[in-house]
């Protein structure tokens, strides 16, 4: 149960988070007005605030529930790929798109497409960023850090909802957003990203101990070897990093088979990158931190300071996922036959009969003998219609399975509660991680609406008091929206949540990413070649996905490269009358930082360095 200082820390510290964003964000004033005082904190960020507010934004229910469960699941270390070579893309991001974008001045990044091609190409990829903010971040977010909150709260007795976890989650996020806009999101940062790294750091302290301390019975190898492997090399006497390094020698590896669906080998030679360059360089949820920056070299000292942090995260949120699988691979276990059943009930109650058949494993049945039963009548019936309806070929299947994205909360509840104090901590910083990121979505949303749609169709050049208005409803709309959708994606069939955000950004991602390339490089061709780009990619992308089994992440690797084809083959005939020039639309100090260039190698060099260690 709860200690009373558990719940005295939890709700004092996110009562500061909140009040400290506020108090800051009714602090100083650009010269711009309200606009970049509400959307980009006055331009006036500097490069310690940047660096640890990119990891709040970033490092949240996803990346902490997502990211630990896909460690305990078969890929292991692999899934750090996607922080170490983020490392390397926010290195790129730095010194390749931060000074074009300081320089033209712009508000959202689909506000630079305007200054490179046309008016249209600017609307679609703001359409696209607003899909993909909306339809997949932002419910993505909610639904992860809902279940993160309800898995937390049975822990400590409480039978709370997930939808009301996500209406929980939403509220508070949506709060101090409406009220302060990127300046109070960036204050708030600074005091959750640090409570999250020195949080995720106890986590990953206890779970060692844990497993030091563990019966060696009740250890299971992680995903994909055999308990046989566990006892038989496994012993009493081993401690902790020695049991974790027998136990998962096997997934402790960064290069996967081809065969992966996941993160194969071969999506580290382009299609990983793609992901990672468009994130960390142009979304605007997180970019938006950068575009606030006070000059080019804060910007790229906070960027970098932002990197080297990233080298750091697997090693909070990977190796405590693969823990977990040791430790409580039964408790996953369990998570998902409960999953299986529900599933089933809502398919036998539906009006019309889904071609769905559910095989129980023998364990299951011997254990649910009623209910097996009662899935073999139901087959049954499900091959009657499929037969009838010619539709044989079109019957899928389920089957119970180890729900890992549950790794994380299970960590929490068993190993930290009843640390009096210390849980509240963890569970607040772990929360308000949560609330960060929710927060940088809803900022980046309502910027884009507010900017690139209000500001250019609705009320054109509109007062900059009216837009801080919009951006205020848009957010308590956006959050209404991912709080109703959000809870259905705890389904089986995303197959994770980390795995659901990256795959479905793979409609938009190679596509906005070719288009930046391209137009950088190529600067005479006509606006209309970036719009085909930015329309081509989810055509060819949707195609690959019905008609192929080609992972997400070669999809997007395949997609890039078709798009960069096209537009070459039509910059050749549609071109400008003379080259595109990026005119300053700043008084920012645009020289950039040496030092920021200095700390910059040393990240990547770090970087190759831990893929030969663990190659």
């Amino acid at each position: 149960m709860l200690h009373v200082l558990d719940i005295a820390v939890f709700f004092g510290f996110i009562g500061l988070v909140m009040a400290v964003g506020l108090w800051k964000s009714k602090g100083a004033r650009s010269k711009e007005g309200g606009a970049a005082d509400y959307f980009l904190a006055g331009r006036g960020l500097s490069w310690w605030l940047i660096g640890v507010s990119l990891i709040a934004a970033n490092i949240s229910a996803e990346q902490f529930v997502g990211m630990s469960g896909q460690a305990a699941s078969e890929l292991g270390l692999a899934i750090a790929s996607y922080e170490w070579m983020a490392a390397v893309s926010l290195v790129i991001t730095a010194f390749v798109f931060l000074p074009y974008f300081l320089r033209t001045g712009i508000f959202t990044i689909p506000g630079f497409l305007e200054h490179r091609y046309n008016k249209a190409a600017r609307s679609i990829m703001a359409l696209f960023s607003m899909v993909i903010l909306i339809g997949v971040s932002l419910t993505g977010v909610i639904y992860a850090g809902g279940l993160l909150m309800r898995d937390l709260a049975l822990g400590a007795g409480f039978a709370v909802s997930l939808p009301a976890c996500c209406w929980i989650m939403g509220g508070m996020a949506a709060a101090y957003v409406a009220a302060g806009g990127l300046r109070a999101c960036a204050w708030a940062d600074l005091i959750q990203g640090t409570a999250l790294i020195v949080g995720g750091a106890l986590i990953t302290y206890f779970t060692f101990e844990a497993l030091g301390k563990a019966d060696v019975a009740t250890l299971t190898a992680g995903a994909g070897a055999t308990a046989d492997t566990v006892r038989g090399a496994v012993t009493e006497g081993m401690g902790a990093m020695e049991r974790f390094s027998v136990l998962n020698a096997h997934k402790l590896h960064m290069f996967l088979p081809s065969a992966n669906k996941v993160i194969p080998w071969t999506a580290l030679c382009l299609g990983m990158w793609i992901p990672n360059i468009y994130y960390w360089g142009l979304n605007q949820y997180i970019t938006q931190r950068t575009l606030g920056a006070s000059s080019v070299a804060e910007g790229q000292k906070g960027i970098v300071f932002a990197a080297a942090l990233k080298l750091f995260i697997p090693f909070i949120i990977v190796v405590p996922g693969l823990i977990a699988f040791n430790l409580f691979s039964g408790d996953m276990e369990k998570r998902g036959e409960e999953d299986f059943v529900r599933s089933f009930r809502a398919d036998t109650a539906a009006e019309v009969l889904p071609l769905t058949v559910y095989n129980p494993t023998e364990a299951f049945a011997a254990a649910e003998p009623a209910l097996a039963a009662e899935m073999a009548a139901h087959n049954a019936k499900v091959a009657a219609q499929a037969a009838a309806q010619g539709a044989e070929g079109k019957v899928k299947e389920k089957a119970p399975y180890c729900k890992t994205d549950t790794a994380l909360g299970l960590l929490v509840s068993k190993l930290c509660m009843g640390k009096a104090g210390l849980f509240g901590f963890i569970v607040a910083a772990l929360l308000g991680a949560i609330v960060s990121s929710l927060a940088a979505v809803l900022n980046a949303a309502s910027t884009i609406f507010s900017m690139d749609f209000y500001n250019e169709y609705i009320k054109k050049n509109a007062d900059p008091k009216a837009l801080v208005v919009v951006g205020r409803v848009c957010v308590g709309v956006f959050v209404a929206i991912g709080c109703l959708v959000a809870p259905r994606l705890d389904d089986p069939r995303f197959g994770g949540i980390f795995t659901y955000i990256q795959e479905f950004q793979g409609y938009v991602s190679p596509g906005v990413l070719a288009v930046f390339i391209y137009g950088l490089i190529n600067r005479r061709s006509a606006g209309v070649v970036g719009v085909a780009g930015l329309l081509f990619t989810p055509v060819l992308y949707g195609v690959l996905a019905v008609t192929s089994d080609v992972d997400f992440l070669n999809r997007m690797a395949i997609c890039l490269g078709a798009d960069l084809v096209l537009m070459t083959a039509l910059g050749l005939f549609l071109k400008r009358d003379t080259p595109v020039t990026f005119e300053s639309g700043t008084k920012l100090d645009l020289r950039p930082s040496r030092g920021a260039k200095i700390g910059g190698i040393c990240v990547v060099l770090v970087t190759a360095v831990l893929y030969i260690v663990f190659r």
